[in-house]
């Protein structure tokens, strides 16, 4: 089921409403798992196998390590034993068709053969999402910084929770899991009407930005050969606030519905492109997913605690692995090791040149430039077909300056909500006293929510599909 879908405008008003009218645990939490195994199996019921599958995996996983507190040989083999097993089901469903490809293209080059077929299955909907979550929960116990959760339904919850379920944000067991535990969860009236007013900023930047600005996107991208440089170039950056505006607008709705009913989502997304550096820049985007790959992979390895080139050789892996984490294909592993590259440079360069202060405007406006441009060339791999498109793109960018494809309906409409989304992100990062729907006035309140509402329906896309990060 899609948030941007009339099936999610009926199903999510009902849930809240049959939510607060049980009012006992005991019954909200099972509504609440049923509800999310709906949301879940609305794409192919199928593949609730799964996510049940995975949900029961770690949570005996977690009780068999706290039952052995103290015996680190069977605590580390049982969670050995359920880290493989989720991550086994991963590469099934994910990896085995690209690896069993590239493998064939390898062997074919060095003229040997490969006949083992590719397996004739979907990538299930937000199985990365989901199986990082309950493998946090796995390591986590075994680290004994939370106990392990009794109640199966409560975590099952935890694991399916169906605002967060399929694109994050990525949550602890530490944050989520107390939340759902508590007796007393009244309805808050405050707290909802912020929530909807998130949803509301959320399905704006969906519909408003992503899906308009993301027709010209997909009309250049997917035929590179017709185009321009001059207009691969507008089509990188409109798709750099495309797959922003798409993926921190369903962080936006996630964590707006789950306020509505009273829960708390970390933060996602946090102005990116206002980051002066790379390391700001990725304590800023998609936060919930750095995090996860900070403490249970770059931490682990060693994190800054090592030898000075084995630091370096920590971030480049952590974010080979990111790449790798957002897509089974070789553009996402450059998308990712560039990122590395960007960060390696960066620390060399505080190391042995200069450590950047950010003391002036013009320092810190240099410093955003530069990320941001560092980025978008980044982020041409993210969004190319292959890598032989990718560097056709930047042969283009640099040698072909063309006149530029227009689309007059992306451009009217996509810019001007793209003025909207940039003012407002200026607004939240240089906290201008300027308010319009948490205005003290209720008026100003009024008029600028309903004004949302109906830029909304008049100039949204309704026909822009479902969101980049589920296919992740």
């Amino acid at each position: 089921m899609l948030f941007n879908s009339f099936e999610f405008l009926v199903f999510f008003p009902l849930v809240c409403i049959v939510y607060f009218l049980l009012k006992d645990n005991r019954w909200r939490i099972p509504f609440l798992l049923i509800a999310s195994y709906y949301f879940y199996m609305n794409w192919k019921p199928v593949y609730a196998v799964l996510i049940m599958t995975s949900t029961m995996l770690t949570y005996l996983c977690g009780l068999l390590v706290e039952k052995h507190a103290g015996n680190k040989p069977k605590q580390k083999a049982f969670l050995v034993t359920s880290l493989v097993i989720n991550f086994a089901i991963l590469f099934v469903f994910k990896y085995f068709n690209f690896i069993n490809e590239s493998v064939f293209t390898l062997l074919e080059m060095s003229g040997l053969r490969w006949n083992v077929p590719n397996l004739n299955i979907l990538l299930p909907v937000g199985i990365s999402f989901y199986t990082f979550q309950a493998v946090g929960y796995s390591i986590d116990v075994y680290r004994g910084t939370i106990k392990a959760e009794r109640n199966f339904m409560t975590y099952a919850l935890f694991v399916s929770f169906f605002p967060q379920l399929v694109a994050g944000p990525i949550e602890r067991a530490k944050n989520l899991l107390p939340q759902f535990r508590e007796r007393e969860h009244r309805f808050n009236y405050n707290e909802a009407i912020d929530g909807l007013k998130q949803m509301l900023w959320g399905f704006f930047m969906k519909l408003c930005v992503a899906d308009v600005i993301g027709e010209y996107v997909t009309a250049v991208y997917d035929h590179v050969g017709r185009h321009t440089g001059t207009s691969l170039v507008l089509a990188t950056l409109f798709f750099v606030f495309q797959v922003y505006c798409d993926f921190a607008g369903y962080s936006n709705i996630a964590i707006g519905a789950a306020r509505v009913m009273g829960f708390r989502l970390m933060e996602n997304f946090r102005r990116p492109f206002f980051s002066p550096n790379m390391r700001e820049f990725w304590k800023r985007w998609h936060i919930s997913l750095s995090s996860w790959f900070m403490d249970y992979v770059y931490i682990p390895l060693g994190g800054s605690r090592v030898k000075y080139a084995r630091y370096q050789l920590n971030l480049m892996t952590t974010f080979l692995l990111s790449g790798l984490w957002h897509g089974a294909n070789w553009t996402y592993v450059c998308w990712g090791g560039l990122h590395g590259i960007f960060l390696v440079v960066g620390n060399l360069w505080r190391k042995y040149v200069h450590e950047p202060q950010y003391k002036t405007t013009i320092s810190r406006l240099t410093g955003t430039v530069v990320t941001f441009c560092l980025f978008c060339f980044a982020v041409l791999f993210f969004r190319a077909n292959d890598v032989a498109d990718a560097i056709t793109i930047i042969g283009k960018i640099i040698t072909d300056c063309g006149p530029l494809f227009v689309d007059n309906s992306v451009f009217v409409y996509g810019l001007t909500a793209l003025a909207i989304l940039i003012f407002k992100d200026a607004k939240d990062e240089f906290n201008w006293k300027v308010n319009f729907m948490h205005s003290k006035h209720i008026v100003v309140r009024y008029i600028s929510t309903i004004a949302l509402i109906a830029y909304i329906i008049l100039f949204g896309s309704f026909s822009g599909g479902q969101f980049i990060y589920f296919q992740f």
